[in-house]
């Protein structure tokens, strides 16, 4: 592994040379590659040259202890040793996560797609706190989002809504969260005041660009109808509303929020591009780890992956057996601690994996 770091410092390096010569700055398609292949390097190099520095400091203190120092002075160095020998582990296991594979889709944008599942009207409620939970979310970290398809219940809840996070990172955060969520609590509908189970689906999807999916316009059915409204003045007059069919998978996108037809075709297109992108990425996934599955971010929708239970004021989430309490607090959006523990479980996991 340290000569694998070497070979990236080396790297870094000559990246450095090469945009300080005259024929490169001038060059800026070249300049523009050079600086986001350093830029993809840099932490991993600035942590590197903080483990040499701490080995060499490590080296230098141990040293000290063979030069017949007294009781005191020789306690107070063997302090330090042991506190840089910590230090060097941390940065150890810090480098060993900076080295594991990428995913390629971690700072696209992406495609949210929620459904209501079992529990009838409660579950179209619980749908649109988990909609409004990202919403938050997303705020809180300056994205933006821009719904493109939803079909409300009538007391407030969603049968299903499909929308787009814009924002550097949205996917390496939110990836986790494709599965099913489960809620337990007591309905507003509910007069005897029963506990009640329900259930939504969530699908984390990398929004797919032309190059990544290529779709035949032969493969397309495309259907155009009138949006569907209020009444009143809110009636979509003209046909603008799209449904999108995919003849070989027999997948349906239904896009009516746009003003215009072309709007609502591209927009369709999109959300059935990123469909068969993440169909493909499963593909992928099944051969890589047919033998041990990763049972983190696997986005398996038929396991139940996180449980919200008002009644006791807490959220579980069953991949990693972590339970936080304040539910009101996860609910207004705010899920790194959730996150950030199943990112560094899905990272140990693959560390495993490369050590297997």
């Amino acid at each position: 592994m340290l000569e694998r770091l070497e070979r990236i410092e080396q790297r870094y390096q000559e990246i450095d040379r090469q945009m300080s010569q005259p024929e490169i700055a001038s060059d800026l398609k070249r300049l523009q590659a050079l600086a986001q292949e350093r830029a993809g390097l840099e932490e991993v190099v600035a942590k590197y040259r903080e483990y040499k520095d701490t080995s060499k400091s490590l080296a230098e203190t141990r040293e000290m202890l063979d030069d017949g120092l007294d009781g005191e002075m020789a306690e107070l160095v063997k302090q330090e040793v042991a506190s840089l020998e910590s230090q060097q582990e941390r940065l150890l296991q810090e480098l060993k996560i900076a080295l594991l594979p990428k995913d390629p889709n971690d700072e696209k944008d992406i495609i949210v797609e929620i459904r209501a599942g079992a529990g009838g009207e409660e579950a179209g409620l619980f749908a649109a706190d988990l909609f409004r939970m990202y919403s938050r979310y997303a705020q809180a970290k300056g994205w933006s989002i821009d719904v493109i398809s939803v079909n409300e219940s009538g007391i407030g809840g969603i049968k299903e809504i499909i929308f787009e996070v814009k924002g550097r990172g949205a996917y390496s955060r939110l990836k986790y969260e494709s599965g099913v969520h489960r809620v337990q609590r007591v309905p507003v509908t509910e007069s005897s005041g029963r506990l009640h189970t329900s259930t939504a689906t969530v699908a984390v999807l990398p929004k797919a660009e032309e190059v990544d999916i290529e779709v035949n316009p032969d493969d397309l059915k495309v259907d155009i109808f009138h949006s569907g409204g209020a009444g009143g003045q809110n009636v979509n007059k003209v046909a603008t509303a799209v449904r999108m069919t995919h003849l070989p998978t027999g997948m349906v996108v239904v896009c009516q929020d746009e003003r215009s037809q072309l709007q609502n075709k591209l927009r369709a297109l999109s959300v059935l591009r990123s469909r068969l992108l993440d169909i493909e990425r499963r593909k992928q996934e099944e051969k890589i780890t047919s033998a041990r599955r990763l049972q983190v971010g696997t986005g398996d929708r038929a396991e139940k992956i996180r449980t919200y239970n008002f009644p006791q004021d807490r959220v579980s989430d069953h991949r990693i057996n972590l339970t936080v309490r304040n539910l009101p607090r996860i609910l207004e959006g705010e899920l790194d601690e959730l996150i950030d523990t199943l990112a560094t479980s899905y990272q140990a996991r693959q560390l495993e994996e490369q050590l297997a």
